[in-house]
């Protein structure tokens, strides 16, 4: 499956974009869902000194899957294409690894 064809599928389960606050929900969906993988991570590192080999691969994936859904519909909101935001991506960071610039801080280096 390609990244366009994900969020074709993706939107099947998405509510209309002209819903009351739909874009502040999906942003805010976003940032939540990612927040769990952070908490996730977290309890590793507290509990399990930071031995991801404990961590729920499963688990992760299905909360890795939760945001994506939400980048997926967050992104159409704005229509803007998972392949068009993939393609960007790897664009820059080309770019950066071209010019030596993975590494610092700042998002125009």
């Amino acid at each position: 499956m390609n990244l366009n064809e994900y969020q074709q599928l993706a939107l099947r389960t998405a509510g209309p974009k002209d819903k009351k606050d739909e874009m502040f929900h999906l942003v805010l969906g976003l940032v939540g869902e990612a927040g769990e993988i952070a908490e996730k991570v977290k309890k590793i590192i507290r509990d399990h000194g930071s031995d991801f080999d404990k961590l729920d691969k499963e688990d992760l994936k299905k909360e890795l899957g939760d945001v994506m859904w939400y980048i997926a519909v967050l992104s159409d909101y704005f229509d803007i294409s998972l392949d068009a935001i993939g393609t960007k991506n790897i664009e820059k960071l080309a770019s950066r690894q071209s010019r030596g610039t993975l590494s610092g801080s700042g998002d125009n280096r």
